[in-house]
């Protein structure tokens, strides 16, 4: 009886804080050069700045983007209250080579002679079902208590987070990958893949999302490897406290999606 009451309890609170961070923050898909500009300089601060990853594409605008968000789907979480960029990722969709001789995935361009599985490989499925999941960024005001400089990008916004807010704070990471299988589904593209360290598949395992090992681990920003994930399994295989958060997430992006799909001609002018 003390066990079921503990797990009932422990239910509760996680549903009480799922629907907190439905609340407290917004997913939006890049439609407009604003929306885009704020992506790409979300990514300048991390992959730029922080990791040291990227050179930056624009360094006096503090942008990083490059050939392949042309023709990606970009996404956006922001926080509601505060109206800060708290994490972005997109979805690469191939083309085919373009004219500057690029492969149409960007795991195709840095990793593809590690690529080693019989059956999951991007030239091996159909390319218009084919995507990569990339450029996950997550804000460090959005990680971790605030340091000294970062407390003054909080002063500039005159926004202080309350420690109600900074609990739903690691859902963030959660919530980005349910938009992507959000946006997997709405743009009918099943079969992703991804480069990630070997840790963040583990951890995702206890959410339910199964990503297959596709690649050898290669030194590429750190130790890396190609993973792949069907989106259709992902809805059979999700922890189910989540699919309350994955279908609110679908709701909010089903609306965008036909706008955010890239076209050719999509170009940042920001």
């Amino acid at each position: 009886m003390a066990s079921s009451t503990t797990e009932d309890q422990a239910h509760k609170t996680s549903t009480y804080i799922f629907e907190r961070f439905r609340d407290q923050f917004s997913f939006i898909l890049a439609q407009d050069e604003e929306t885009r500009r704020r992506i790409y300089r979300l990514r300048y601060d991390i992959y730029c700045e922080e990791l040291g990853y990227e050179e930056p594409a624009d360094p006096s605008r503090h942008l990083e983007q490059d050939e392949y968000d042309a023709h990606s789907i970009q996404c956006l979480i922001e926080h509601r209250q505060s109206g800060l960029a708290a994490g972005c990722m997109r979805l690469v969709l191939p083309e085919g080579p373009s004219d500057a001789g690029l492969p149409p995935l960007p795991l195709l361009q840095h990793c593809a002679d590690s690529l080693n599985h019989d059956t999951l490989h991007p030239s091996r499925l159909r390319q218009e079902d084919v995507c990569e999941i990339s450029r996950l960024a997550i804000s460090p005001l959005f990680r971790r208590r605030s340091t000294d400089e970062e407390i003054e990008d909080i002063v500039k916004t005159r926004y202080a987070f309350t420690e109600a807010e900074r609990q739903t704070f690691p859902l963030i990471v959660v919530g980005l990958f349910l938009a992507t299988y959000s946006m997997l589904g709405l743009a009918r593209r099943p079969h992703a893949f991804a480069m990630m360290e070997p840790r963040l598949p583990r951890l995702l395992r206890m959410s339910g999302f199964y990503f297959t090992r596709v690649g050898e681990s290669i030194d590429f920003h750190g130790k890396r490897s190609a993973f792949y994930i069907d989106q259709r399994q992902v809805e059979k295989d999700m922890n189910r406290e989540l699919l309350p958060l994955y279908r609110h997430i679908q709701a909010e992006l089903t609306p965008q999606m036909p706008a955010a799909l890239p076209k050719k001609t999509v170009v940042c002018t920001c």
